[in-house]
């Protein structure tokens, strides 16, 4: 994590594109299921995301910049 975005323990993020979301609002903000998210984890394909035991979150800045990096102006572009 970028030393501008660390917070102190149990504070949340200042910035609002720096907190952290669950997978299902994740899946919502990227308009997939639940179940896609999970396998681009597994496959590498989605999104950075934090874990911590159990927990997966996504921070919305990180699913905001992985939207945008996917972006193409027409079918033909690599």
């Amino acid at each position: 994590m970028h030393s501008q975005t660390q917070t102190k323990a149990n504070q949340p993020a200042t910035d609002y594109l720096d907190g952290l979301i669950d997978e299902s609002t994740a899946a919502n903000f990227l308009c997939q299921s639940v179940r896609t998210i999970q396998k681009w984890r597994v496959t590498g394909f989605g999104p950075e995301f934090c874990k911590s035991g159990r927990s997966i979150r996504y921070r919305r800045r990180d699913l905001m910049e992985w939207s945008n990096s996917r972006r193409r102006s027409s079918t033909t572009d690599i």
